[in-house]
């Protein structure tokens, strides 16, 4: 038996996920259906743009459906101690240097499925957080992104 992927995220980052889930079953879902029932009415299914573009998203939300299930089903809970600030790890807000003009950037560190730079949530398998996780409060770290290599030094752990 092939073990699933296990995806770690934040209690609230499953909340959203379960919320989208939701949302995809009991409205998107059906909204798909009343557009293809539509597109069937137009006749001959062959030449019916409208009924090919509403297949099209029916698998695109029945693919997400799935992913979706899956990603929670699979779900590890980071719980967020309070206790151990000493070191950068999953589900930690972590705020740095960039070394030397020093450039402050503040990211939470999260599972890849809740995942959002633009919120400042990033993923555990980014290089970003693979520099960071294990290091303390004060280290020097190089991380090395797709944009070049980068010296940051950690100025706080939440």
């Amino acid at each position: 038996m092939v073990s699933e992927k296990k995806y770690p995220m934040t209690a609230s980052g499953k909340k959203k996920l379960e919320e989208e889930l939701e949302f995809l079953k009991t409205v998107k879902r059906k909204e798909v259906v009343e557009r293809i029932k539509i597109a069937r009415s137009y006749g001959d299914l062959s030449e019916n743009s409208e009924y090919d573009s509403a297949k099209e998203d029916q698998a695109f939300v029945e693919g997400k459906i799935s992913s979706l299930e899956s990603m929670i089903r699979n779900s590890v809970i980071i719980t967020e101690d309070e206790a151990n600030t000493d070191e950068v790890q999953l589900g930690k807000t972590v705020t740095f240097k960039e070394l030397p003009d020093g450039d402050e950037e503040t990211y939470t560190i999260v599972g890849s499925a809740e995942a959002n730079p633009i919120e400042g949530l990033i993923s555990n398998d980014s290089p970003i957080a693979k520099g960071l996780i294990g290091k303390g409060k004060g280290d020097e770290v190089k991380i090395t992104t797709p944009g070049g290599e980068m010296s940051v030094v950690i100025v706080e752990i939440k």
